[in-house]
């Protein structure tokens, strides 16, 4: 019975919300992991309170989840409930109480200019997947794209005349994002690589393998991930390049509505976690050099 209403749910999110396929799966993930756990507890995910689903997120984090993946199971159990609400399976929501405590908050990990350059300086240029590899990076950086957005670029979708590009992110919402100097300057240099190729199996995206396929989010991943090793950086995602991209801005003077437009965050509370970031980092250097700090 919860497998079905989880499909039900699922399937609404997808037909009435718009969400993206790579969201629902995410979402299928977390309510699988719901699942299992009533099945331990010898129920069905429809029938758990609110005793049970925090025992369920301590679950997560003794598995070794980070803040961010359980608050997202947390949002993700939030709806679902919600839904079941709506939808006649439950007279009561027992998330409508369910503290989410301060300890999860954690602030966005990013790279200092420095650190950003050093990431930029690991690809070799001089190769066809070096090049394209920079010109990745640098538009993650100059546009905080999320990874998905990005692989889904196609070649029309750059204007490289007046600097900017088209991306369709979650719900297929359109945005237009300026790309900077440098951005583009490594992207011709991977165009020029591209024109000269042969072998094309699926030109219409804007970066392939060197078989011609459209890059993943896994192949992506897999490729920042190493560079940030080379770099001595440690573990760094597109993610985090992403969050570089939004500190940075607010950090030489952007106002947050802009920062929230250029990442498509449909609500403004979501950028706002950056003001304490920039706040935190106002504050490490005020230590740092104030005499009296």
């Amino acid at each position: 019975m919860a497998r079905d209403v989880i499909k039900e749910f699922l399937a609404y999110l997808r037909v009435e919300r718009g969400l993206s396929a790579n969201t629902l799966e995410a979402y299928g993930r977390d309510l699988a992991k719901l699942s299992r756990f009533a099945a331990e507890r010898q129920k069905e995910a429809l029938t758990l309170e609110r005793g049970d689903l925090s025992a369920f997120m301590e679950s997560l984090f003794a598995d070794g989840l980070d803040a961010r993946s359980v608050e997202r199971a947390l949002a993700v159990a939030r709806g679902f409930y919600k839904f079941l609400v709506l939808d006649g399976h439950r007279r009561t929501d027992p998330t409508v109480s369910l503290a989410q405590p301060k300890s999860w908050q954690t602030l966005p990990k990013f790279l200092t200019p420095e650190e950003i350059e050093r990431l930029f300086q690991q690809a070799d240029i001089a190769t066809e997947a070096g090049a394209r590899d920079r010109a990745i990076l640098e538009l993650l950086y100059a546009t905080g794209l999320r990874v998905s957005e990005l692989c889904g670029l196609k070649l029309g979708d750059v204007n490289r005349e007046v600097g900017y590009l088209t991306c369709f992110g979650k719900g297929s919402k359109e945005r237009q994002v300026p790309i900077g100097r440098s951005a583009l300057a490594a992207l011709a240099r991977y165009l020029r690589f591209r024109a000269a190729r042969q072998d094309d199996s699926d030109s219409r995206y804007l970066f392939v393998t060197s078989r011609g396929k459209p890059m993943t989010r896994q192949l992506c991943w897999k490729m920042v991930s190493e560079y940030g090793r080379r770099a001595g950086l440690g573990a760094v995602t597109p993610h985090m390049i992403r969050h570089t991209f939004a500190t940075h801005l607010l950090e030489h003077g952007a106002d947050l509505r802009s920062v929230q437009m250029l990442l498509g965050h449909a609500d403004l509370s979501t950028t706002q976690i950056y003001t304490h970031v920039t706040s935190e980092r106002l504050r490490e250097t005020y230590r740092k050099f104030h005499p009296r700090g």
